[in-house]
């Protein structure tokens, strides 16, 4: 599974390509396919972010509430 500092510098390289994408007059279409891929990728990054920090968030909750939290935001990242 790659790092969240693999994560983040893979979006970086996406956005830069975006960028030039942008500069060239490439069509757009395919500047908007890509920037999904970003959107998609930040998501990725949130939720895992989410998943392994959460836990200094909600401390002193059950497990079950813990679980419904994580849970909350998954469906948060997703649907934004």
């Amino acid at each position: 599974m790659k790092s969240n500092q693999q994560l983040i510098n893979n979006t970086i390289g996406q956005l830069h390509g975006i960028n030039k994408m942008i500069d060239k007059g490439r069509d757009c279409q395919q500047i908007i396919i890509q920037l999904k891929a970003v959107k998609s990728a930040i998501n990725s990054l949130m939720s895992k972010i989410i998943e392994q920090d959460a836990g200094s968030c909600i401390k002193g909750i059950s497990e079950k509430d813990q679980k419904r939290f994580k849970k909350l935001f998954k469906e948060i990242v997703i649907n934004n």
